[in-house]
């Protein structure tokens, strides 16, 4: 059947114009359980067929794995513009073992993962090369001019940044144009709001991708316990979804689902049409690994939320209402904050 075009954005002043969501496909092959890969290549298909444009990948998903899916979606794909493909470098990853030991975002890594994300996607060109976390032993003008190089050279044609701080993204974006940044942020995540991030994409025309706009999928109402996820699933050495901390979170999933029964949409609707409403430059990436949660979730182009339904919710979910670290302490110490 035919279906509308989604709304597009354009990431940074000058990056891709992308549809308005994006699809993150980390869980397709990691973190979140058993992986199906006949269905996330339905979803990855489905996801096109909606209009959608704009995948998200690492090479740390796996590792590699997730971005071996992505490349065999793409060689898939029939007719048509192929969507924009995001990946990421930024960590030193041991390729026997696949152990992950800490990050590296020296000049030779970003260059040799480079490389290797172009043949495992099949890609002669990577759209948007992001730094999965900043490298706190190699200055980030060293990182922003070897990127830099990598787009004069053609083997990517922007790049991008995830969870820098604000004068990280200042002293990247004075070597080259920074096109968009990639941070965490929901209902239940707003620090970007008030620590500095935002306000300093806007001032620099730099994109912003939200992961998580579902709180890994929380706001949706799907959990009720800890038991609810799989005994692989990530979540569960995640502080937020611990047995306390789940108690009070519980509430703030209510909310959600009282307010998207108020709108006639569903929870993850509600809760990415406000993340939607952030602005023009937000394009949230949210992830799922069916097809049936991918037309749920585009969907939420279509909910428009009023200046009173925005004033409840800002009511409701203060940047301060989960509780629990959004990490476990050694991944917290990675953020750039």
């Amino acid at each position: 059947m035919s279906t509308p075009t989604l709304p597009t954005r354009r990431l940074g002043s000058a990056g891709p114009v992308v549809s308005c969501i994006g699809l993150g496909c980390m869980g397709m092959s990691f973190a979140y359980g058993h992986a199906d890969e006949a269905e996330s290549l339905r979803v990855l298909h489905r996801y096109v067929e909606l209009g959608g444009s704009f995948l998200d990948t690492a090479e740390i998903y796996g590792p590699f794995d997730n971005e071996i899916l992505v490349g065999k979606f793409l060689r898939e794909l029939r007719g048509g513009g192929k969507p924009t493909v995001a990946t990421k470098f930024g960590f030193d990853i041991d390729p026997v073992t696949r152990e992950r030991r800490g990050v590296d975002s020296r000049p030779q890594t970003i260059r040799r993962v480079c490389e290797q994300s172009l043949g495992r996607l099949g890609l002669e060109t990577i759209d948007l090369f992001y730094q999965h976390r900043v490298d706190p032993n190699v200055p980030i003008e060293e990182v922003a001019g070897t990127l830099a190089e990598l787009i004069r050279a053609g083997k990517i044609r922007y790049y991008g940044l995830s969870e820098a701080g604000p004068q990280t993204l200042r002293r990247a974006h004075a070597v080259h144009p920074v096109t968009a940044l990639q941070s965490e942020y929901s209902l239940w995540t707003r620090d970007v709001e008030t620590n500095g991030v935002l306000a300093a994409c806007r001032e620099l025309q730099i994109g912003f991708v939200p992961y998580s706009p579902l709180g890994r999928g929380f706001l949706t109402g799907s959990f009720q316990r800890v038991e609810d996820l799989a005994a692989d699933d990530w979540r569960r050495t995640n502080p937020r979804f611990g047995e306390a901390a789940l108690r009070q979170n519980l509430k703030l999933a209510d909310h959600v689902k009282s307010l998207a029964a108020a709108k006639r949409c569903t929870p993850a609707q509600l809760a990415l049409a406000w993340v939607l409403a952030a602005g023009e430059d937000v394009v949230p990436i949210p992830g799922t690994k069916r097809v049936k949660y991918l037309e749920d979730n585009l969907g939420a182009a279509n909910v428009k939320l009023s200046q009173d339904d925005l004033q409840t919710i800002d009511r409701l979910f203060p940047p301060d209402a989960a509780q629990g670290e959004r990490y476990p302490a050694a991944m917290m110490q990675m953020l750039n904050l």
